[in-house]
């Protein structure tokens, strides 16, 4: 399958492993097949009954917390850029983004502007 890199996260789909900012991150083997289904989709919504169906082989009739509880360790383990890489579609599922750089556009101060007429 390869690699998925970014400025901060990168993940071996053959070595299933992963790092962010070049450092190992230590994963359960839930957690890992969890992230590398979310970023083979990148972009896309992967819905929860799908997440539950191919990580832990749930039917859709169960209904179980087990899946919000492996995002949470791994928004944790995701630290600052966690919120960036993966967006709760509520009611839905999960969608991972690949890391974009914040672009800020310049403030300008009130004061300072003035008016030629």
């Amino acid at each position: 399958m390869g690699t998925y890199r970014d400025a901060h996260l990168q993940v071996e789909f053959d070595g299933r492993a992963a790092r962010l900012d070049a450092q190992p991150m230590v994963l359960t083997r839930k957690e890992y097949e969890l992230l590398a289904l979310l970023v083979e989709n990148a972009g896309e919504i992967v819905p929860r009954n799908q997440l539950l169906q191919v990580i832990w082989g749930y039917s859709n009739e169960i209904r179980t917390r087990t899946l919000d509880v492996h995002i949470r360790r791994l928004r944790k383990k995701l630290g600052p850029y966690s919120e960036q890489y993966i967006e709760t579609i509520f009611g839905v599922g999960y969608r991972f983004q690949p890391y974009r750089a914040q672009r800020f556009l310049p403030t300008v101060d009130r004061h300072a502007v003035s008016l030629i007429a």
